[in-house]
């Protein structure tokens, strides 16, 4: 789940558009202050609050993607800098494409491709990304007029509830909709094959639950109200309480979500055990992960240019740099669950790690070796700063449910 302050395709996160879009929406956002900051929240799923779904995507590609910039659904924090500011029709121009910035087409990007449920909230890189997305889960979390979720109106309902409070989540119902749309894929593929006297009983029906569920049972699980780190501003004797208002706020969000999404043939999917189970299990296996700015590159190439035309592309650049200030090089940052990573096991002396290299532009994740991996060799990676004293390290690793006994554990166990 990615918590984004830029414009990134809503099922690989690429950064998608033009150069020039990029900064003209940052310099939108970053126009419309703190009053946008109480209104829109955008999370890795790309939804946003009540308040920000006006805009009909519906034929929205490149230039015209901010035809109806005023009402888009993609709202992100703004800044609270004294930065310079540009004139809004400088700023509009560089949103429709009437204006292009030198040395630009040297870092082209993906077009923008609108969701294809209609809603103003995702975008995507190629129609290959909107219909995986749409196949794998968009489809019911998708707040346009072609959105197959039970309730629209309930749809909305949870997602300002999930802004409101924790966007985590918005990534419980993702992979709540994942199961129910592979569950449905199953059962249809089941019933050409069977027939339908045969296929269509309870028994079948679970059984098909269950292979849809398996992509997810091989993450490590615990409850979330059980598993959370208990926050540095929490007495240990209000522990109790905390745990508690936790479970509360995860049986709110998932009887807002049922209303929105509730299929009877998988109902196991809307119990709270299960709903903890699976925020818990973004807890303990997430990893952080970051998706550099084209931007960020941009300013850096006309930095490095020879003088003369260093000094002719800066009459351009050097006042939209001075508007942007220090977000200049804002990425596209936030955290995800990667089924395959989540089977690694810690090793406070890894010989693996998650790295974002240079060429790693998307929201895949990568590990890399640390040194040579012998054949047969378990891959470890660590969940904590591995730098850390041993009693740090092991009270740390307590949160996962295990006592480390790495070789570097070993050897530094009193």
């Amino acid at each position: 789940m990615l918590q984004m302050d830029c414009l990134v395709c809503s099922f690989c996160f690429r950064f998608i558009g033009s150069i020039e879009l990029q900064i003209g929406r940052r310099l939108y956002l970053q126009s419309l202050g703190d009053s946008a900051n109480d209104k829109c929240h955008m999370g890795s799923s790309s939804h946003a609050s009540e308040d920000c779904y006006n805009t009909d995507s519906s034929d929205m590609e490149d230039g015209s993607y901010m035809k109806n910039h005023e009402d888009y659904g993609n709202c992100a924090p703004g800044s609270s800098k004294d930065n310079i500011s540009l004139p809004k029709g400088f700023i509009e121009s560089l949103m429709n494409g009437e204006l292009e910035l030198p040395f630009s087409d040297k870092f082209p990007l993906p077009s923008t491709i609108p969701c294809p449920g209609g809603c103003g909230e995702a975008y995507y890189c190629s129609k290959s990304c909107a219909e995986a997305d749409w196949e794998l889960f968009h489809s019911l979390l998708c707040t346009g007029e072609r959105s197959k979720a039970l309730s629209r109106a309930a749809l909305l309902k949870f997602i300002e509830h999930a802004n409101g409070t924790n966007d985590i989540f918005l990534l419980a119902a993702k992979v709540i909709c994942s199961i129910i749309l592979r569950y449905r894929k199953l059962k249809a593929a089941h019933l050409e094959e069977q027939g339908k006297t045969n296929a269509n009983s309870k028994s079948s029906n679970l059984s098909l639950l269950l292979e849809a569920w398996k992509p997810i049972s091989i993450g490590y699980k615990r409850r979330w109200w059980d598993c959370i780190a208990l926050p540095d501003d929490v007495d240990s004797s209000d522990e109790a309480s905390f745990r508690m208002k936790i479970r509360e706020l995860a049986f709110t969000s998932l009887q807002l979500l049922k209303a929105a999404i509730f299929d009877s043939e998988c109902e196991p999917l809307f119990s709270l055990e299960i709903y903890g189970h699976i925020i818990g299990m973004f807890e303990l296996n997430n990893l952080d992960l970051v998706v550099a700015s084209p931007v960020e590159d941009y300013f850096l190439y006309i930095d490095d240019l020879l003088h003369g035309e260093k000094k002719e592309a800066e009459k351009i650049t050097r006042p939209i740099l001075d508007a942007l200030g220090d977000d200049y090089s804002i990425c596209c940052q936030g955290t995800a669950f990667f089924p395959l990573q989540s089977c690694m096991n810690h090793s406070c002396c890894p010989n693996a790690k998650a790295f974002k290299r240079e060429e790693d532009r998307d929201g895949q994740a990568v590990i890399i070796a640390q040194r040579p991996i012998c054949k047969g060799e378990e891959v470890t990676i660590s969940y904590i700063d591995e730098d850390l004293p041993y009693g740090e390290r092991q009270t740390l690793l307590a949160d996962y449910g295990f006592r480390c006994s790495c070789p570097k554990c070993l050897e530094e166990e009193p």
